[in-house]
């Protein structure tokens, strides 16, 4: 059997906008029985241009509990195919949580159930379907169980269910794995589009109605013209965005590769700048080497001038004395032309 692919949300919302196929499927994946459920008008979001996909619909479900009593509680379900939508979905249920009509009449919260189905893989995480409950516990990890479910706690946290859609290959061990199978995108026809799924009905018993019901439903939409318009519509926005995304990716390639030749530049200039730095010093060093000389060559001229200046002195008291320059050259080992100089 040939049928619609639910992984569009086209698809998606006209299989839960039946009743008793919602019905089917929450409380499948609750584990409890849903006795009605009610899909919140205007609350769910299909693709727009420039923004990422995410779809969401609301549901108030009234769940029978163990006791055999009923409880209205709000699910949160929301598809997507982005890895990094995490930051999306915490935001939904914020405004989930803000909103007064998820508010009961004695001001307590409605007890919330988020239901996340990703076209992804989380992680290493090898199970297709994640329970994440909470569960009260006491300083020591003690499981409380005396006076809840309490309607303050209710309000104040969720439990959450997580579906990877690429972890499902075919496996039936279950009554969810069996429901989730018309997930399996391995049943898509590579050849032609992924509109499509092929079902083999007799993994599926005739006198389960529920499971004929959703496959009949499957049916129906892959012979609307209005549903086919949409996936097509949603095909033509996904290959906008995996262009943007491979544009976005270039030019994330093109930056780094920029940062890395500034770094490879900042690294040589800064090796120049040490070389630069060594020859100043160097320089420095020479200069300081330079001025000492100086400082020598100055001290020995101005002892040769206090010398000279002796001499000159010697010369003039002895030729003052009468003696000749001839005794004044041999008592002073000065020849005659340097003591004419001198005496004058």
């Amino acid at each position: 059997m040939e049928v619609a692919n639910p992984i569009y949300d086209a698809v998606f919302k006209y299989l839960m906008e039946d009743d008793r196929v919602a019905r089917t499927i929450l409380g499948t994946l609750l584990k409890k029985a849903v006795t009605s459920v009610e899909m919140r008008p205007h609350e769910y979001s299909n693709i727009k241009k420039e923004r990422v996909s995410m779809f969401r619909i609301d549901f108030a479900a009234n769940v029978r509990q163990q006791d055999g009593t009923e409880r209205l509680t709000l699910i949160e379900l929301q598809k997507s195919w982005v890895p990094s939508e995490v930051l999306r979905f915490r935001q939904y249920l914020g405004v989930q949580y803000e909103s007064e009509r998820n508010m009961s009449a004695d001001g307590y919260g409605l007890p919330m159930v988020a239901v996340y189905l990703l076209g992804h893989k989380v992680g290493d995480i090898e199970e297709p379907v994640i329970y994440v409950l909470n569960e009260p516990c006491d300083y020591d990890g003690n499981l409380v169980t005396k006076g809840l479910p309490d309607p303050f706690v209710s309000s104040l946290t969720h439990e959450s269910i997580i579906v990877q859609i690429p972890r499902l290959r075919g496996k039936i061990n279950n009554r969810l794995d069996e429901i989730l199978s018309i997930f399996d995108q391995s049943q898509t026809n590579a050849d032609t589009n992924e509109h499509t799924i092929f079902i083999d009905e007799a993994r599926y018993a005739e006198e389960d109605a529920e499971m004929q019901r959703i496959l009949r439903r499957l049916l129906m939409a892959a012979v609307s013209s209005d549903i086919r318009q949409d996936m097509n519509v949603e095909d033509e926005y996904y290959s906008y965005l995996e262009q943007k995304e491979t544009e976005v990716m270039m030019k994330d390639r093109i930056i780094a590769q920029q940062d890395a030749q500034l770094s490879e530049k900042d690294a040589q200039l800064s090796e120049k700048d040490a070389q630069l730095s060594q020859k100043v010093a160097q320089l420095s060093q020479k200069d300081a080497q330079l001025s000492e000389k100086d400082a020598q060559l100055s001290e020995k001229d101005a002892q040769l001038s206090q010398k000279d200046a002796q001499l000159r002195t010697s010369i003039r008291l002895m030729l003052d004395a009468g003696l000749s320059a001839e005794k004044v050259s041999e008592s002073l080992a000065v020849d005659i032309g340097t003591i004419m100089s001198l005496s004058e």
